[in-house]
């Protein structure tokens, strides 16, 4: 058994409307890039995970471990699609440190992609309604954006959270995409802007929901002894955790909480040995700007109902007291569902390198990545640093 697994390597492509690329082509340079960066050579990898949320309805191929293992030049090692929704990416990473920390492997590729652009955005609707209740929710008419909407008309009730509160989300969202060269949005708003734009599912507009997005990122596990021998700078994984919840809000015990995190987040601290102010910046799942205020109340960043307030008052911001989604978070970057919870691994791994450029958190040692599948029946965290 591993004492310990390191990220030795990471590699994405840009997010976009990548229409002149194939859902094989994006995952094997996001594969190569990450082969190169951790100085291996492609027959030294034991296995690999493949998150992907649903490239049947997507880009109409299944069976894409083997499709992955064969395009990438590596037939013959154990390769495994791994499925949770939006959280394809982050159980991806999971199982593949799980590989590495049982011992059965010493270095594992995890990766995600998805190729959403290439459907009508209707069918895109439907593939992604497949991550809800498909009887209780799906059926009656329900779409991820009214499901989120009820979550924040909720919170908005309960707390007195308010839809400027809301907007400053994706304002602060699209401020950092504008650093990151790989974002799919990456493009300054103005609160007004994002409060005057197209409405959705009321009260959430066009300018508070993630878009549809074709990507790939990947990233090389390693034990703890090949970490060491392979690389100067790995990053270790102090621990990963994963909850669930029941699929449909109506069964929940609250819409203005997210259990699946509390219960993910408790293990994560736990196993890690920190506490929530130990965390010097997070990347959460913001596919809807108010999932960002559910997320960091859940993670124990501020209390139950302060979530709008803190990011309000700049607290959130990259020179705040705890930067959130650096990277641009899935508003801002994009949020190809299957390699969103690599690329969150990605941005951590680059900002505790000290390598995130212009949006660098100044002091970063200790990152927390946090994915969601659905409207919140699973999440997994993983927690991030470097050794001191």
């Amino acid at each position: 058994m591993s004492s310990k697994v390191g990220i030795i390597g990471v590699g994405m492509t840009k997010f976009g409307e990548l229409w002149d690329r194939r859902y094989r082509d994006l995952i094997v340079d996001a594969g190569v890039d990450a082969i190169k960066d951790a100085g291996i050579e492609g027959n030294q990898i034991g296995g690999m995970y493949v998150g992907s949320m649903s490239p049947g309805l997507f880009a109409e191929q299944e069976h894409v471990s083997a499709l992955v293992a064969d395009y990438s030049g590596l037939a013959g090692i154990p390769a495994t699609r791994v499925e949770a929704a939006c959280a394809s990416g982050g159980v991806a990473l999971r199982e593949a440190y799980l590989a590495v920390k049982s011992g059965e492997m010493d270095i594992v590729v995890a990766g995600g992609v998805e190729k959403m652009t290439d459907v009508p955005t209707g069918s895109a609707a439907v593939a992604l309604m497949g991550a809800g209740d498909q009887e209780w929710e799906a059926f009656k008419g329900a779409t991820f954006p009214s499901l989120y909407a009820l979550m924040a008309r909720r919170h908005m009730v309960e707390y007195g959270t308010t839809i400027e509160q809301i907007s400053q989300v994706a304002v602060k969202s699209h401020d950092n995409a504008s650093l990151n060269e790989n974002a799919h949005y990456g493009f300054k708003v103005t609160l007004e802007q994002v409060m005057n734009s197209s409405m959705v599912a009321d009260p959430l507009r066009i300018l508070h929901c993630s878009g549809i997005t074709d990507g790939a990122a990947t990233v090389i596990l390693a034990s703890e002894e090949k970490a060491k021998e392979l690389v100067d700078d790995p990053v270790w994984i102090k621990a990963s955790a994963l909850a669930t919840d029941t699929i449909a809000l109506h069964d929940r015990k609250s819409l203005s909480k997210t259990e699946a995190t509390v219960l993910a987040a408790r293990k994560a601290y736990k196993d890690a040995e920190i506490k929530p102010e130990d965390v010097d910046f997070a990347e959460v799942h913001d596919a809807f700007s108010i999932a960002e205020i559910l997320a960091i109340e859940a993670l124990d960043f501020c209390d139950f109902g302060e979530g709008g307030k803190l990011t309000q008052q700049g607290e959130t911001a990259l020179k705040g007291r705890i930067p959130i989604n650096p990277s641009g978070g899935l508003k801002g970057k994009g949020h190809p569902v299957g390699a969103t919870g690599i690329a969150q691994a990605i941005e951590a791994v680059l900002q505790i390198r000290g390598k995130a450029g212009d949006r660098q958190v100044k002091g970063a040692e200790t990152g927390l990545i946090h994915n969601v599948g659905g409207s919140g029946a699973t999440c997994v965290i993983h927690i991030l640093s470097m050794e001191k």
